[in-house]
């Protein structure tokens, strides 16, 4: 099954003007799909949003829209102004040292010890999981690969068995989401990754937990660092990514 028949995901990124918004609380299926087109650049760092386009493109009124933005605006990803609009929020380098130095730390620890608390049908699912991740790099499905690959770094949180670990890791996902999906939009770095994941997994296979925790700590480490390299050094600290397209 691929991530585009994913019934966790509302729709694909192709299809995503084409289909209206039906499950759940409205507003919070708006957020989802707003979510989703900001980490995708869709919607880039910058951008003022025009609620009455993306209302129409949705099909809804401007009421769950707001109230969507509301909660985009609480996770840190726009930035909403009495009567100046609301804008994607930028990205800047110190968030991105920030938040991969915080995430590779964590990830380090979930690795270590869900290398030594997963079952072997937990080894299964993982390898199944990567499988379906190279299969979708081969393919150039660079949407499909994003979303197993956010499943694949969620589910080795969550064989740790450690909550505290699970619910800060899930806090920080909301931004770190945004800055990973820049660096597939690198194809060297999408290449790169793929062969890190499976290093990772032969050492989860192995039981070899402080080689598996420091191989997701480098991996998400290298990350950041090409997350920094999409930054155009002539806007400084608060340039906006290079590979994300300037919309205005």
């Amino acid at each position: 099954m691929s991530a585009s028949d994913d019934p966790d995901l509302i729709f694909s990124t192709k299809s995503r003007s084409k289909k209206r918004i039906q499950r759940r609380s409205l507003h919070l299926e708006v957020a989802d799909n707003l979510r989703n087109m900001i980490v995708e650049g869709e919607l880039p760092p910058g951008y003022r949003i025009s609620e009455g386009s993306l209302c129409e493109k949705f099909g809804i009124s401007r009421t769950p829209m707001r109230e969507a933005l509301k909660v985009l605006a609480s996770e840190g990803l726009v930035g909403i102004k009495p009567n100046r609009g609301t804008r994607v929020s930028e990205i800047t380098l110190e968030d991105v040292d920030e938040l991969f130095e915080a995430v590779s730390g964590i990830e380090r620890i979930a690795g270590e010890l869900a290398t030594e608390r997963m079952t072997e049908r937990d080894l299964e699912r993982l390898i199944s999981l990567n499988d379906r991740m190279t299969s979708h790099f081969k393919n150039g499905r660079r949407h499909e690969y994003f979303q197993l690959n956010q499943k694949a770094h969620t589910a080795i949180i969550e064989l740790s068995g450690n909550s505290v670990l699970m619910a800060i890791h899930e806090t920080l996902m909301i931004k770190v989401r945004r800055a990973r999906y820049l660096a597939i939009l690198s194809v060297d770095r999408w290449e790169e990754s793929v062969k890190e994941h499976a290093k990772i997994l032969e050492a989860m296979e192995a039981r070899d937990t402080e080689l598996a925790g420091k191989l997701i700590g480098d991996h998400v480490r290298k990350t950041g660092n090409v997350v920094k390299q999409a930054f155009d050094p002539e806007n400084g600290s608060t340039g906006r990514p290079l590979l994300y397209a300037q919309k205005r």
